[in-house]
């Protein structure tokens, strides 16, 4: 059970013989940040002093003449490190500004914290539910590099389809040929131990797993489901997966990644998200309409779709997400919606027909992103589509993969690359900034970082494959 208050947290401390507490915070573009100190520093009135830092060397954080922060620790929050040599107790924080102790408006757990509070302000909800589906690859070796004059990556798997002919000494065959990984059983799953592995430290730490399995994809592509929960609880788990998924692999001398394709002609790694509403404990998504939604679930896929340009910035943020999204390949790029179907973006899942069951599932997402900006941005997403009672049209029944062209030209599509989905946010921040949830100065900070740092960086560099292309020209 987690601790519930700083006093239950400082007898898990003397419990756990605890050394050292690791305070953790994430930067705005999702990765996990930390200080520490020793036990002796942590007090009772640490929970309501916090601890001071300079914040002033984050990512799209404060200016200079503004670093100094504050990092107030969640009591609820606390689990022990599996992975240090020091016995080390983990906390996240919410970063406040010293002098007002005001939250700091950047702070991205702060941004879903602030998404929670506008939804039961405004009387549709009182509790939203996410349950995210993460995938990633699991990799022996992987090596990169860009410079004046080279630009490489390699990456390598023992499962791989192309190391059928490799000299192994021996080689056991068992290689898994391209997009043929999903659920077959060892010696072709060859991670099915590190999986569990995983799995069990996820648990120890905390984290209810509902089950883990090969995905489809060649070289080592996995994916751990977590059990659903609340908006701000399910984006700390999610940081808290990726850290000890990462550290897992380490510790067995592999390499983990949650890059959306990082191989060429094999399935991307998405993280499809499951979503309901509640209030006062009844479930608001189950009714009578098309896949027993009710006219608020519809109203919330409405919402979704309408703004679902302006999301991709926040829920697919990296150029190399855009390589998943591909008309007419792996990924969900059609913006329509519909019972069963996974060609669809907006999918609502039949498996249970019990109205507590009842969600949307929101599959263009992928794991590159920052999960407390990505999930308060749907909910956002959603929350304007009921207010509004945007319908989201007729559903598609069919494989939206093998339309014709002349029905696809009518169903909208998702952004084409990073650049186009950053222009659609410029263009659509209205629904993001109501209640202040997102805040303009840091939405534009947040385009300005990617189109400096990542589009810009991409476009003027030479890509590997355009000398295979135009070398002869």
């Amino acid at each position: 059970m987690s601790p519930k208050s700083p006093q239950e947290v400082l007898v898990m401390c003397r419990e756990h013989d605890v050394k050292a507490v690791d305070l953790r915070f994430t930067d705005l573009l999702g990765q996990w940040q930390h200080t520490t100190v020793p036990v002796s520093q942590l007090k009772e009135e640490s929970f309501e002093d916090g601890f001071g830092f300079d914040g002033s060397s984050i990512r799209g954080w404060q200016a200079i003449n503004e670093s100094d922060m504050l990092l107030v620790p969640q009591p609820d929050t606390a689990f022990v490190d599996p992975f240090p040599a020091l016995p080390t107790l983990v906390m996240v924080c919410c970063v406040q500004d010293p002098i007002t102790r005001e939250d700091y408006a950047r702070d991205p757990r702060n941004i879903a914290r602030r998404a929670m509070n506008y939804l039961s302000g405004t009387g549709v909800a009182d509790t939203a539910y996410f349950g995210p589906e993460a995938e990633f690859f699991v990799f022996d070796d992987v090596r990169y590099d860009q410079t004046a004059s080279e630009g490489f990556y390699h990456l390598d798997s023992s499962e791989a389809q192309w190391n059928r002919g490799r000299s192994e000494n021996p080689n056991l065959g068992h290689k898994i040929r391209h997009k043929e990984g999903y659920f077959p059983c060892a010696p072709i799953d060859q991670l099915v131990d590190i999986r569990s592995e995983m799995m069990q430290t996820l648990i120890d730490c905390g984290i209810e797993v509902e089950c883990q399995h090969h995905e489809v994809a060649s070289a080592g592509q996995t994916e751990i489901d977590i059990r659903f929960g609340t908006l701000v609880q399910i984006a700390d788990n999610l940081m808290k997966y990726k850290y000890i998924v990462k550290n897992v692999a380490r510790r067995r001398n592999k390499t983990v990644t949650f890059m959306p394709k990082p191989l060429f002609g094999d399935n991307g790694s998405g993280m499809h998200v499951h979503f309901s509403l509640w209030k006062n404990g009844d479930p608001l998504f189950a009714g009578k309409g098309y896949g027993g939604l009710s006219d608020i679930g519809l109203h919330a896929i409405g919402g979704v779709l309408r703004h679902a340009p302006a999301l991709l910035a926040l829920t697919s943020p990296t150029t190399n997400s855009y390589k998943r999204l591909v008309p007419g390949y792996e990924a969900p790029v059609n913006l329509a919606y519909s019972q069963r179907n996974r060609s669809a973006a907006v999918r609502i899942p039949m498996y249970s027909p019990s109205p507590k069951a009842k969600r949307v599932e929101f599959r263009c997402r992928d794991p590159s992103c920052n999960p407390y900006l990505a999930l308060a941005a749907i909910l956002m997403a959603a929350i304007d589509g009921i207010q509004n009672k945007l319908h989201p049209g007729d559903p598609f029944d069919k494989n939206l993969y093998d339309l014709p062209p002349e029905e696809l030209r009518k169903v909208p599509q998702t952004p084409a690359d990073l650049d186009e989905a950053l222009r659609a946010l410029e263009s659509d921040l209205g629904f993001l900034l109501r209640g202040d949830v997102f805040t303009e100065d840091l939405l534009v900070a947040w385009i300005q970082y990617k189109r400096a740092i990542e589009v810009d960086a991409i476009r003027m560099r030479p890509h590997p494959y355009e000398f295979c292309m135009y070398y002869d020209c």
